[in-house]
Order: structure tokens, then C-alpha cells, then sequence
């Protein structure tokens, strides 16, 4: 049971001023009229204080001093993904809900424990999964929800982006195992081979091979390839690299007997569906074979803004979608669309990718 403040609102503590620790104060921000921001913490006290001067609350060095100075409903965590189940875990056993910057762990054992932890505490967790939140994602999975696409063939992850070897030497967790989990796949492939899973559906098994090709003195990859089986019997393929030099575009293809979707940094750029329905099709613009061949007939609210894939800095709205969808369910108006349970999935593929290229051979996911 939820003790709101006297404003009505829920109460928030950030917990990671960083770079995404940031966009997630502005989301927060965007929300005020749900959401008070009551603290914010980050080792470096400095970091949490320009963003309380800016955003408001108390600043510091530890969720364990924040919780015992503040009354706080939901925690946040935007920590190094190598240290977010230690954060999460504290917040649970606290008995705070929860929302976890992507990937929520980057081991499977991390991400079990998590569950565990959310088990007993009985709160809410949303991992951070922004772009099934967008516009064109929206569209898919609608046109793929009611058949248009027929039954669901193959499907295409790919990453085709770079990033400077000052990248990598600006931060000592960039490109660890420990503290990233991974390189090109982990960091910043993860939201299109969400997206991938949750267009095609349970993955099961996975083959892939991974290189460090462009940049030096980083552990994880910088180029990553997969072939993923699904439980539907469909076929994906995933691709990562941040040795693309000058950096192209996060692309995901959806393909079916019946139709296709392309999803090019954010925006739906290529939709062909068969409508399903006499309404279906009067609703739709007809081409000589029945079927919509026209991203015009899907348009997108104006108010959509693109991640450019280039620059992680970009962000998209699909952040606040998210927040608004996790407010619903602390209300309980709404569910939870992304839980541990579906970041596990994804999680699970690029850790397979890992375990097939040290191998050689396919893994089978559990």
C-alpha cells in the first residue's frame, strides 16, 4: 500500500546521475504532476546535486542513507549495468517499487535474483524497454496481433552504428565484461533484439560468433552476429557493431507469409500487411493483391521524436510512454508491459550469443 505525499504524487528516488540517470530526472520532470522527485544519489555527491538543483529533492551517496531520510514509493535505477541487481535487490527487500534502466543484469543468475527478490517483496519492476513504446513498434505489433502479416517467418536485428575508441577510454566500465556484460549486443543492441523478441516471440535456441576488430583496450566486442530459433519455428538474425564507421542505423525487419515491417531508427519506413477483414480492408488503401503497401496509411503522431541511432545522447519520448504505462499499474488501471520476465528473454539471447562464440556451438535458452 502506497502512502502518497500530501500532493497526491508518487514519490521517486533516482538512483544514478549519469548520462540515462539524466534523461530519466527529465522524463520524471515531464511527469510532475504525478511524480515528485525526493532524492537523487550517485557516489559522486556533486553529480546527484546539479541534477536536484535542477529537478529538485535531496541529493545522496547512497540508497541506503536515502531511504532511511526519505519517504520514497519508487526507485530507480540507472547505475553501470554490472551493479543494478545489488540496487534493486536493496529497493525490493525495502519493499519500494521499481523501475531498472536496460538490461536489468547482465547474467541470467543476476536477473533470477532480482525475480526472487520481487517475488518476496510482492512490488511492481519494470525494466526499461522504451522502444516497444514507440509509435511504429505500436503498429507492428498490431498489424502482427491481428494476422496481417500472416504466420511470422524471419525477422532481422541489426546495429550498424560506431563509436570512437574515446568512447570507450571515457568511462573504466566501458567495454567490461563485469560492469557491461558485453559490447556491441549488450550496450547498444539490446532494444533491437527486444524489439525482435517481442515481434517473433520465445526464443530458443541461438548461434553467434563475436570479434573486437576496431577499437583497443576493451574486453567485451565490437561486432556481434546471431541466428536465433523461436519457439513459433521462425527464423532471426541479429547483427551489432560499433565498427561502422560513420555509424548508419538501428534497423529491425519483420517478415511473414503474408507481409513485411521495417523499423529504421525508430520510424516505420516499410509496411506491406493483407488485411484480414472485409472492414480491415475497407479501412485500409487496397493494392491490386489485397494487401497495404503504403507507411502513409500508418501515420504517426506528430508529437514522435526519432532516436538517432549514431548518437546515444538523442532520446526518444518512448521513455515517458514507458513511465505513464508503470504509473497506470501502481494504480492499478493498467499492466505491467514490461517486467523481468520479458527482459530475461532478451537477456538471454545475447548471453547466448556470448556462450556460442566461446563454444562454438548453438545454445539452447531457458
Amino acid at each position: 500500500m502506497i502512502n502518497f505525499s500530501r500532493s497526491g504524487k508518487f514519490r521517486f528516488a533516482l538512483i544514478g546521475a549519469g548520462m540515462i540517470g539524466t534523461h530519466h530526472a527529465k522524463v520524471i520532470s515531464e511527469l510532475a504532476d504525478q511524480i515528485d522527485l525526493v532524492a537523487v544519489v550517485n557516489r559522486t555527491l556533486e553529480k546527484a546535486e546539479r541534477i536536484t538543483a535542477q529537478r529538485g529533492g535531496k541529493a545522496f551517496t547512497s540508497l541506503t542513507t536515502a531511504l532511511a531520510a526519505t519517504d520514497i514509493d519508487v526507485v530507480v535505477v540507472c547505475t553501470p549495468p554490472g551493479g543494478r541487481a545489488e540496487v534493486a535487490i536493496e529497493a525490493l527487500e525495502a519493499g519500494k517499487h521499481v523501475i531498472i534502466e536496460k538490461p536489468a543484469e547482465v547474467t541470467l543468475a543476476k536477473i533470477d535474483d532480482i525475480i526472487a527478490a520481487q517475488e518476496k517483496a510482492g512490488t511492481l519492476v519494470t525494466v526499461i524497454s522504451q522502444h516497444r513504446f514507440d509509435p511504429a513498434s505500436e503498429i507492428a505489433r498490431a498489424a502482427i496481433k491481428n494476422g496481417e502479416l500472416g504466420r511470422i517467418t524471419s525477422g532481422i536485428a541489426s546495429i550498424d552504428w560506431w563509436r570512437d575508441q574515446s568512447y570507450y577510454d571515457s568511462g573504466g566500465w566501458r567495454g567490461t565484461w563485469r560492469f557491461e556484460g558485453g559490447g556491441a549486443l549488450m550496450n547498444q543492441g539490446v532494444h533491437t533484439v527486444d524489439l525482435l523478441v517481442c515481434m517473433l516471440g520465445r526464443p530458443v535456441e541461438v548461434f553467434g560468433c563475436a570479434a573486437t576488430l576496431a577499437h583497443e583496450r576493451i574486453e567485451t566486442e565490437d561486432v556481434a552476429v546471431g541466428v536465433v530459433r523461436f519457439e513459433s519455428g521462425a527464423l532471426g538474425v541479429l547483427h551489432a557493431t560499433t565498427a561502422a564507421f560513420p555509424g548508419l542505423s538501428a534497423r529491425l525487419q519483420v517478415h511473414g507469409d503474408k507481409g513485411s515491417i521495417v523499423i529504421e531508427n525508430d520510424e516505420l519506413s516499410f509496411i506491406h500487411v493483407t488485411p484480414n477483414s472485409a472492414a480491415r480492408a475497407e479501412e485500409l488503401s487496397d493494392s491490386e493483391d489485397g494487401a497495404v503497401n503504403q507507411v502513409a496509411e500508418y501515420a504517426l503522431p506528430e508529437e514522435t521524436s526519432a532516436t538517432a541511432g549514431r548518437d546515444p545522447a538523442q532520446l526518444s519520448d518512448a521513455h515517458r510512454y514507458q513511465y505513464q504505462n508503470f504509473l497506470a499499474a501502481l494504480r492499478g488501471t493498467e499492466e505491467i508491459r514490461v517486467g523481468l520476465a520479458e527482459n530475461r528473454q532478451t537477456i538471454s539471447v545475447i548471453v547466448g550469443v556470448y556462450e556460442s562464440a566461446r563454444t562454438g556451438k548453438p545454445v539452447s535458452l531457458v
